[in-house]
């Protein structure tokens, strides 16, 4: 895409490494787990290019591993935050200002950082601090935050390209302004990915911006500041805070100068946060952007057309990787009589074969889940399907929190298809299942529609085209994304722009050029060279 005199690299989705047995990406990456694991790590917040140690802080431990200290992290007090907003509406005088193009070269610089110096440690420090997989890391913590960085400047590239026509005697021309304040970002723990481009992405669009990433994800939220430092980009532009959420977000919405909230965590916080905005609104100088994704109660839809082993894998997958914590995970199934035994069957030969246990074990599929908060709500959901009638626990159902948060694969069937597991959001790898009668097709559409108040993720399987297309109309408002014949997860930057509406958030696409258009406020120019002198028109004679 050019622009002027400058061409904009085009933007390829960054290959996965596959870190094989004997590979050097294998070894790299294990090193460097190794160095960070028993490395004692000390992370300070990070306010105007500068370090910032309180002493106040609080203890790192893997979730697999939950007595071991790979470090600490430091806490922000009120001043601090305010610190952070202050330095940030400074640095805005001069980067709202700089050229696009500079802006997009400090972050594909990051993006190529990222692919090549810092692929190992952001890798590792994910597998620590979230216990993904390597293979779960890879695809989060490298492969898509490459990809959002490189896409983002290419869609970035094509905004500022889009301008009105002109007739003549004038000219008429957008400026893609960045929001006048300083923007707000809050990132969750699960996708490391989505912490550098919540960031990011606001201040590729001239932003400045203060970010409070999730306790659970600080030490790979150290890891893109070190990028983005060694990036170039200026200090002041993108300062982090840690701490107290209730009193970093207070200070944060009582600013007058706040312009921007870019969210992603649960609908509960959500939906208090734009409460919040909302009860502040006749302070701020400007209409504040809220953008947010949320939670989600993700299904898969299985017609009696479907092949039984696909459904059985897109189950196992869409549910069970990295623990059934990514937003889009597979929550509920609906399987119709017919093959619904042949397809638990299946599963239940694949969750007999996970292997689960530490992530430095690259042959683990699975690891824990992210705290003992977590731990405890599945274990009790999982007890609680065990002890009721009309629920059975068909495979898995197991937990240990000895060591780490271990939650075994566990698949729940149903006898109603509102119990609560097909209705709740668990945000583990829990999946419960509702068999539905063959003959029921277009009401079993009709409950998964109804059932949940998300509409993130979703997907239907078939081989009969006319059921395909009865489901894609029939649930066209229960997903933002949705999968024919795959798993509901997985989406990729460039391909798959993600997000999705009702309680699942304000579906503004991350990964594509809809999202990057939130965080700029348009001013359109007309010029016009040759003045009218006359007021009088030609209709008046």
């Amino acid at each position: 895409m050019s622009k002027g005199f400058f061409q904009v690299p085009t933007a390829i989705n960054e290959p996965v490494k596959s870190y094989a047995p004997g590979t050097p990406e294998r070894d790299a990456v294990a090193a460097q787990y190794q160095s960070y694991f028993n490395g004692n790590v000390d992370i300070p917040m990070y306010i105007n290019g500068e370090e910032i140690r309180t002493g106040n802080t609080r203890n790192m431990t893997p979730p697999h591993d939950h007595q071991h200290v790979v470090g600490t992290y430091h806490l922000a007090d009120k001043s601090h935050v305010e610190k952070a907003i202050s330095t940030a509406l400074e640095a805005r005088k001069k980067w709202s200002q700089m050229k696009w193009e500079q802006r997009a070269a400090i972050f594909l610089k990051a993006a190529d950082l990222i692919a090549g110096p810092y692929r190992a440690k952001i890798n590792a420090a994910t597998m620590i601090a979230q216990s993904k997989t390597i293979h779960q890391a890879e695809i989060d913590a490298a492969c898509e935050l490459i990809d959002f960085l490189r896409f983002n400047v290419e869609y970035m590239s094509q905004i500022y390209a889009e301008q009105p026509d002109s007739n003549e005697g004038l000219w008429n021309r957008v400026e893609y302004r960045p929001l006048e304040g300083f923007t707000y970002a809050v990132t969750p723990f699960n996708f490391t990915a989505i912490a550098g481009n919540l960031t990011s992405c606001m201040a590729m669009m001239g932003n400045v911006v203060v970010w409070k990433p999730s306790d659970s994800q600080v030490f790979s939220a150290q890891v893109i500041v070190d990028v983005f430092k060694e990036a170039g980009v200026p200090d002041g532009v993108i300062n982090v805070v840690y701490g107290d959420p209730v009193m970093i977000t207070e200070t944060v919405l009582n600013s007058p100068d706040f312009a921007g909230l870019h969210f992603t965590g649960s609908t509960y916080v959500f939906k208090e946060l734009w409460k919040k905005i909302g009860e502040n609104i006749h302070n701020y100088k400007t209409y504040p952007r809220i953008v947010g994704e949320t939670g989600g109660k993700d299904f898969i839809v299985a017609h009696p057309s479907a092949n039984t082993k696909q459904v059985a894998t897109a189950i196992t997958r869409g549910a069970f990787e990295f623990q059934g914590q990514k937003c889009s995970a597979a929550s509920r199934v609906y399987l119709p009589k017919s093959t619904a035994d042949e397809i638990l069957n299946f599963v239940k030969a694949d969750i007999d074969s996970i292997k689960m246990g530490s992530p430095e074990d690259m042959s683990n599929f699975m690891t824990a889940v992210i705290h003992e908060g977590s731990f405890d709500k599945l274990a009790k959901y999982i007890d609680q399907a065990k002890a009721d009638s009309d629920s059975e626990v068909f495979a898995g159902g197991g937990y240990d929190k000895s060591k780490g948060y271990f939650i075994e694969p566990t698949v729940i069937v149903a006898k109603d298809p509102k119990y609560t597991t097909m209705e709740t959001e668990l945000f583990g790898p829990v999946v419960t299942v509702y068999v539905y009668d063959d003959n029921k097709w277009m009401e079993t559409l009709q409950l998964v529609d109804e059932t949940s108040d998300y509409a993130l993720t979703g997907a239907v399987l078939a081989t009969d085209r006319y059921a395909i297309e009865e489901a894609t109309t029939a649930l066209q408002n229960a997903a933002g994304n949705f999968y024919i014949n795959d798993k509901p997860t997985g989406a990729v930057v460039g391909q798959q722009p993600f997000g999705g509406a009702r309680a699942s958030g304000t579906n503004d696409k991350a990964g594509s050029a809809q999202n990057l258009l939130r965080w700029v406020s348009p001013r359109l120019i007309k010029e016009t060279f040759v003045t009218p002198t006359d007021y009088r028109y030609p209709f008046l004679g």
